[in-house]
């Protein structure tokens, strides 16, 4: 086909396509107005049933309300009959309640009237029994004063008299009762108190290391003694002038004694020189540094052996410096007994006697541990381990209790409560255990001599024996001098006597000895 053949087939083919193109459309918008005019109808008669529905709708409303309303009406109407049924009973109740109210007011009043009755002839028959009263008394008096002008004795002179008699009759009788029970009563708190520390000993147990005020530095060889003195001298005047301890380099071989009253001070110079030994290098500028790092390990040592005491004895709630000064009492000592371990056993002691009697054990292990917390400040501040225990205890907030317990447990004040006298108990115990405490010869031979002299001090003492090392004391009497019940007044006397003149570790019994011998030879 050529080209023109082409060219008119194609244009064939537009004409068609353009003939059927404008076909659709024509059709199409002929169904759309159909469709439309469909729609209309619809509408027309959706509005005309809706119209009818309202109408229909509003007639049931109108019926709805007319018979709402007919039964509201009705319901009023019977509500109102039976509150008219209600006020008419509730108004014959309250007429029948005022009637029996009346009744009973008539039988209050004639009640009255009968009690009045009464009333009238008691106050009468009262006045009767004054007017005979009266005349009893003036019969008593008269025959008193018969009594006397017959006697010669007053009623004053006769009551004395008949007393005295009395008195005089039964006075040794109640002496005796009063011996035997005051005795009765001392063996069983005597053997109440001894089951009760014996239990509490038993249970608990330590042991016991005797510290000194000195302590002894082990040196590798005897030229180190040299190089500890220094070039003359001065490596050991620094040691004595930054610790504050003295030194004592005698012909002991390959050991220095450090000596000081001060524990804590006397470690540190310890630590010190062992430090210096392991470094090798000894110059006042190195013993100074050395110094410092003894100072900071002991503050730490301290810190961790109060944290110890208290957790080891379950007490919670201690203030921080309370902690620091438990932790210095581990360097103190008293009569070569470590303090810290006194105070922990005494905790330990005065809980399980507080277990014992019932009382607050937390408190009582408590005012156990504190009691001697003074003594690591003595050293430091003026005034006695009490007063500076207390004051401690105050500072930090410690109850009354607890203070109570540090003054009172050497008798420096009354003890306001148990807890606080059996605190100073198990003081005691802790102190006068065997092998707990120690004293010089010097010491121990004075409070001998003077326990001695005090109780010879006395009338009617002939001779006394320290016996038990110093723990009793047996006093010989005079017999006509001394009788059997002055002998426990004496007895007082002397124990009142040596507790105001002597100190001494625990109790010391007084024992006073009577004896009256007859003699008589058979020739």
């Amino acid at each position: 086909m050529s080209t023109i053949d082409w060219l008119a087939l194609i244009a064939g083919l537009a004409a068609g396509l353009v003939i059927g193109g404008l076909a659709v459309v024509f059709y199409f918008r002929k169904g759309l107005s159909a469709r439309q005019k469909k729609l209309q109808e619809d509408i027309v008669k959706a509005e005309a049933d809706a119209e009818k529905l309202v109408g229909e709708a509003q007639k049931t409303a109108e019926s709805r309300k007319r018979e709402l309303l007919l039964q509201a009406k009705e319901e009023i109407t019977k509500a109102k009959v039976e509150l008219e049924r209600d006020v008419r009973e509730r108004k014959a109740e309250l007429t029948k309640e005022r009637h029996r109210l009346d009744q009973k007011e008539e039988v209050l009043d004639k009640k009255l009237e009968t009690l009045e009755q009464k009333e009238d002839a008691l106050e009468s028959r009262v006045s009767d029994v004054l007017a005979m009263e009266e005349h009893a008394r003036d019969l008593e008096r008269q025959k008193v004063t018969e009594l006397e002008r017959i006697s010669n004795l007053t009623v004053e002179d006769a009551r004395n008299l008949v007393l005295e008699q009395a008195r005089l009759e039964y006075s040794h009788d109640m002496a005796a009762m009063l011996k035997q029970m005051e005795e009765q009563t001392k063996e069983e708190a005597d053997r109440k108190a001894k089951d009760i520390i014996v239990s509490s000993i038993q249970r608990y147990a330590s042991d016991y290391v005797s510290e000194v005020t000195v302590s002894v530095v082990s040196l590798p060889n005897d030229e180190m003694k040299g190089r500890i003195i220094g070039r003359e001298g001065r490596n050991i005047r620094a040691i004595e002038t930054i610790t504050g301890v003295d030194l004592i380099i005698d012909d002991t071989p390959e050991a220095v004694i450090l000596s000081s009253f001060d524990p804590i001070r006397r470690e540190i110079a310890r630590l010190t020189i062992e430090k210096l030994i392991v470094d090798g290098r000894i110059h006042p500028a190195r013993i100074e540094e050395m110094a410092q790092k003894a100072k900071k390990e002991i503050a730490q040592t301290i810190k961790q052996e109060g944290e110890r005491a208290a957790f080891d004895t379950g007490i919670v709630g201690l203030h921080p410096e309370i902690i620091r000064y438990l932790g210095r009492l581990r360097y103190r000592t008293s009569y070569g007994q470590n303090v810290l371990q006194h105070s922990i056993e005494v905790c330990w002691l005065t809980g399980m006697m507080a277990s014992e009697l019932g009382l607050d054990v937390t408190l009582a292990k408590r005012a156990g541990l504190l009691h001697d917390i003074g003594k690591s400040a003595d050293f430091e501040m003026e005034g006695s381990h009490i007063e500076l225990g207390a004051d401690i205890a105050r500072r930090y907030k410690e109850s009354n209790e607890v203070i109570n317990a540090i003054q009172a447990h050497h008798g420096d004040v009354e003890p306001e409560t148990l807890i606080a006298v059996l605190v100073a108990a198990a003081d005691a115990i802790s102190a006068a255990r065997p092998g707990a405490r120690r004293e010089n010869l010097e010491t121990y031979i004075k409070r001998i001599q003077k326990l001695e002299e005090i109780a010879t001090s006395f009338e009617g003492v002939e001779k006394s024996y320290a016996i038990q090392a110093g723990r009793e004391i047996r006093v010989m009497v005079i017999p006509e001098i001394v009788s059997d019940p002055d002998m426990i007044l004496k007895a007082r006397e002397i124990c009142k006597k040596i507790e105001e003149e002597l100190d001494y570790p625990g109790q010391i019994k007084v024992n006073i000895i009577r004896e009256t011998r007859a003699s008589e030879y058979a020739k």
